[in-house]
């Protein structure tokens, strides 16, 4: 009978559902109609909660501040209250990494100026969360941490691993008799074994005695006596064992932010040893800059370099002053934010300008040689006898003259190869310089990264060739083309007929903390120990790409770019032309202000500066690049000034050095923004009238003749570098406004817009909601003074009309600002400036 229902229960075992629980959900799910409900009581509304529905976890501070008022008062009530010491306010000195301040002296300064000052010279306010450490975002339980962990652990030794060590080691010694004694299980413990025998258990050591276990004591004393020996060889983390979640399964990623600071992408430092050509009859000076031929761009503002001899620096002491130590340097260190194979380091040569065409000035460079002393000794003095007098006369003026370029990764490759040539065998054959450069570009086929400006070997370049100068070819838009047919194999350059030369330039990494460099405003970066040591000048980036880095230093320049003029209509003798640049305060001529960089062996600012000068051409192209600094007081009456010269080549009795032949102008203000981008001006025969520097050339000014029918003949392109012109329409209107209500400088006139009183709360509230279309990188850029801004703007509301504003007004346009930046929640936050 007990067989038989055995029988029946296996086979009853046999016919069991193996189903698994998620299927058994699924089934009871699709049978009723209605799921499974959990009542819930959310705002005082019960409400019933589907269990088959996935529960996003809960958020505990979301849950803590909407329930505050449920919370009861108890022993554990501040353990959903947040600490009210939680958030500190550190004031950390800012760093300068120059010597000098970099900012503008103390004076007139315009509204945008002083804000710009205060915000880079301030002290930083860090806004901290003090217990923001023990959080997971701080000490997050990665492996390394928990491996780290365990190795400070001390060893646990218990009973039990004591009976099991010695099990271990009876059983080793073979005997069946201790075998039984050194048994570590009690159900395995047979009888006549050390457990039950009361010899064994008096031989056992006594467990130490409870003093005062039946003394009565206090609740209180016993609790706290048992929270000091709690305390006692207590693990610092309560979880440290627990196990490293995987890196998907991460809860905070959040990093602190490090102090901001100047941006500055892979550095590449270039000197300029020497300079040599065939025959030395006269001044040769250079100038470096990167391009990048894919995108064509100029991706660096120029540098200037003279390597001449002092006694060719001797025949053009007539024409400038003692050089300042800046305009010496002959090594500068560029920065590459956006390395790419396409950039090139474009070198171009220019001389004092001389009566003939650059094929004619050419021409001794290329046939004539030092060397050959006796057979070309009486035409080299002529030469020199020539190059004496245009020195002399012409010294101001110079001519372009030829050019050559290095592609930058044929360097960083070569100085790769060499670096993996040094790991191999001396036995393994090298192979020719063809098949290492086969390897190199395969190496790039498969994503190798060669084009590091960081870590490469230093090399030393000795560049021979250098390619005349075509007076028709002068924009960028040909040099692109010439850098892009320097890569082919069959290149139209190499079948013309070069100018030889001895270019040796060093290019290596830049260490860390070079010293004795100059920044772009000429300021002494530290370390500078000696201030009459040669410097080096950091060479300033325009990037390829956008950067998103807030301002952290003041900088106020502006790069002009003259391309091409148009005087084919011009009557009268006009061939030889030159502008003339110069930075109006005013429209008197003696308010020229010295704020044009100086270039090589000059002085460090200057107050007029010259472009190249064709010969015999009445519609040159121009390839220079002036770069200024914007006074720190710009008004309504600042503009820069073009004058057009003709130049006399020859020396003619009663013939002037330059005749002026064109004026035009572009005043730098513009309803309160900063005036750039390409320009294409009329020029005026005439000199311009009073009052016009407040006005734009366009305007059909009465009795001024114009060329060519008062058409656009002279383009010329404006760039600013400025860390206190926004260059966007919404940034500038929001700053306008802001400074406005500083100074209550009511009426103002903005645009068409006359602002008053009472309608300056609603201007302020659409320019706070317009922040959010600005343009991203700007909005980036200014971002530290935007954000003092609202902050001042929410917590001290304006006043206008003797009634305070409303900050609630502000507040939607706010958020939706931070949303834009998109940042994330961080246990520090930078303020520059003073808290508010």
């Amino acid at each position: 009978m007990a067989a038989a229902a055995a029988a029946e229960r296996r086979a009853f075992a046999h016919r069991i559902n193996r189903t698994v629980a998620a299927e058994v959900r699924k089934q009871v799910s699709r049978e009723y109609s209605s799921s499974p409900q959990l009542p819930k009581k959310q705002g005082g509304i019960p409400q019933l909660v589907p269990l088959t529905e996935v529960v996003e976890p809960l958020d505990f501070e979301e849950c803590v501040t909407g329930h505050l008022s449920d919370v009861e008062p108890g022993p554990l009530h501040d353990l959903v209250e947040f600490p009210a010491d939680d958030l500190e306010v550190i004031h950390q000195p800012r760093d300068c990494r120059t010597l000098e301040p970099g900012v503008p002296e103390d004076g007139k300064q315009d509204a945008r100026v002083r804000a710009a000052v205060q915000v880079y010279t301030e002290d930083w306010v860090i806004i901290q969360r003090k217990y923001q450490r023990l959080s997971t975002m701080s000490c997050a339980n990665t492996a390394e941490r928990h491996r780290d962990r365990q190795k400070e652990l001390p060893r646990q030794d218990f009973e039990r691993d004591e009976v099991a060590a010695a099990a271990e080691e009876c059983g080793s010694q073979g005997d069946p008799e201790d075998q039984k004694r050194c048994s570590a299980s009690l159900d395995n413990t047979p009888r006549g074994s050390w457990a039950s025998s009361i010899f064994d258990l008096k031989n056992c050591a006594a467990d130490s005695l409870l003093p005062s276990l039946l003394v009565r004591t206090a609740i209180e004393e016993t609790d706290g006596r048992n929270e000091e020996q709690r305390k006692e060889n207590r693990q610092r983390e309560i979880l440290a064992l627990f196990p490293a979640p995987d890196e998907d399964e991460v809860v905070e990623r959040c990093s602190i932010p490090e102090v901001p600071k100047e941006h500055f992408g892979q550095r590449m430092l270039v000197k300029c040893l020497s300079l040599k050509f065939e025959i030395e009859i006269e001044p040769i000076f250079g100038s470096l800059a990167l391009y990048d031929v894919k995108e064509k761009k100029k991706i660096s503002e120029n540098f200037y370099f003279d390597l001449n001899s002092e006694h060719m620096k001797s025949l053009l002491r007539a024409h400038g002053a003692h050089p300042a130590i800046s305009t010496l340097a002959r090594s500068a260190v560029f920065s590459l934010t956006h390395p790419s194979p396409d950039i090139f380091l474009v070198i171009k040569l220019e001389k004092v300008l001389q009566q003939g065409d650059i094929g004619e000035c050419c021409e001794p460079y290329m046939v004539l040689k030092e060397t050959d002393g006796a057979k070309n000794k009486e035409k080299l003095e002529k030469l020199r006898g020539a190059a004496e007098q245009f020195c002399t006369r012409l010294g101001q003026y110079r001519m372009p003259f030829a050019w050559t370029a290095i592609h930058l990764l044929n360097i960083i490759s070569s100085a790769g190869m060499l670096e993996r040539e040094t790991a191999e065998s001396e036995g393994e054959r090298r192979g020719t310089w063809n098949e290492r450069k086969r390897k190199v570009h395969e190496r790039m086929s498969v994503g190798e990264e060669t084009c590091s400006f960081s870590n490469f070997r230093p090399a030393t370049l000795t560049v021979t060739n250098f390619f005349k100068q075509e007076a028709d070819r002068l924009s960028d838009e040909d040099l692109y083309k010439f850098l892009a047919d320097m890569r082919r194999p069959s290149s139209v350059l190499r079948r013309l007929r070069p100018i030889t030369a001895l270019l040796k330039i060093d290019i290596s990494p830049v260490p860390e903390n070079p010293p004795y460099c100059l920044s772009p405003e000429l300021l002494h970066v530290q370390p500078y120990p000696d201030l009459r040591v040669r410097p080096t000048k950091e060479i300033l980036e325009f990037p390829l790409r956008e950067v998103y880095v807030p301002h952290t230093t003041y900088r106020n320049l502006l790069y002009i770019y003259p391309q091409s003029l148009n005087f084919s209509s011009r009557q009268g003798s006009v061939r030889n032309i030159a502008v003339k640049l110069q930075f109006m305060a005013g429209e008197d001529p003696g308010q020229a202000l010295p704020v044009i960089f100086g270039k090589s062996s000059c002085s460090e600012f200057v107050k007029e500066a010259y472009t190249a000068v064709v010969y015999h051409n009445k519609s040159p192209e121009f390839y220079e690049e002036f770069k200024l600094k914007i006074p720190a007081n710009l008004t309504d009456n600042h503009h820069l000034l073009f004058i057009f010269y003709h130049v006399s080549c020859q020396q003619k009795q009663n013939t002037p050095l330059e005749t002026p032949v064109g004026y035009t102008w572009i005043p730098l203000l513009q309803h309160g923004r900063l005036r750039t981008g390409q320009f294409c001006l009329p020029v005026s025969v005439d000199k311009p009238p009073a009052s016009y520097s407040v006005l734009t050339p366009d305007v059909q000014l009465p009795g001024m003749k114009w060329v060519d029918s008062h058409k656009g003949v002279f383009n010329v392109e404006l760039v600013a570098v400025s860390s206190v012109h926004t260059q966007d329409p919404f940034l500038d209107r929001f700053f306008t406004l802001t400074h406005v209500l500083e100074e209550y400088s009511f009426p103002f006139r903005l645009k068409d817009v006359v602002l008053t009183e009472s309608n300056m709360e609603s201007e302020l509230k659409s320019s706070v909601g317009n922040l959010r279309v600005a343009s991203l990188e700007p909005l980036v850029a200014f971002s530290h003074q935007v954000l003092n801004k609202l902050i001042q703007l929410t917590v001290q509301p304006p006043v206008l009309g003797g009634q305070i504003g409303k900050p609630a007004l502000l507040f939607l346009p706010q958020v939706r600002f931070w949303r834009t930046l998109s940042l994330p929640p961080t246990p520090k936050l930078y303020f520059l400036g003073p808290p508010v």
